[in-house]
This record gives structure tokens, C-alpha cells and sequence, in this order.
């Protein structure tokens, strides 16, 4: 991923600080549920009620007083593809970085 300062992940120091300066080699996209997720987007409690597998906040606690960047909150593998997280492995229990 070049240098191109329009990047949010860029600008708010992500890559750079949390993770090395890369070349995108493919695309992706990231949802939850049927809503996409897009750098700075936010959704509502009502759009997030089912668990996400992996949970990472690379500005913890905030964006202005990233102390304890790139947290892992929580993270669940091994889901069977037919259920849900509660059915997986978790690895990291959930954690609130306050």
C-alpha cells in the first residue's frame, strides 16, 4: 500500500504504526451481516448484534489516546461454518480496554 496520505488507515497511523507500509496485492471486503464495513464507518447496536469472530482495535483505547494499540479484544477460531461464535474455539476472551 503506497504512501498515499488519502488512505484512512494511513492517516490515522495504522500502517505505519501497527502494521508495516504494504502493497495491496488483492482486494477484500469486510461486513457484518448484509451491511458492508468501510474504514470510519459505524454502525448501530441494532446492526452488530451477532458476535464477530475476531475483535481488534488498533487505536485502544481512542483515536486521540492510542495507549494500547492493535489490542486484541477477542478472538474465537474453529467456527463450524453452519453456527455460530459460541460454537468455536475461543482463544482470547473478551476484554474492555477502558
Amino acid at each position: 500500500m503506497g504512501s498515499g496520505s488519502r488512505n484512512p488507515l494511513v492517516v490515522g497511523r495504522v500502517i505505519g504504526e501497527v502494521i508495516d507500509p504494504f502493497e495491496s496485492s488483492i482486494s477484500f471486503r469486510v461486513a457484518y451481516g448484509n451491511r458492508e464495513v468501510s474504514n470510519g464507518c459505524e454502525l448501530k447496536p441494532s446492526q452488530v448484534a451477532n458476535q464477530p469472530r475476531a475483535l481488534v482495535d488498533p487505536d485502544a483505547p481512542s483515536p486521540s489516546n492510542p495507549t494500547s494499540r492493535a489490542y486484541l479484544h477477542w478472538l474465537v477460531t474453529d467456527i463450524p461454518a453452519t453456527t455460530g461464535a459460541s460454537f468455536g474455539n475461543e482463544v482470547a476472551a473478551f476484554d474492555f480496554v477502558q
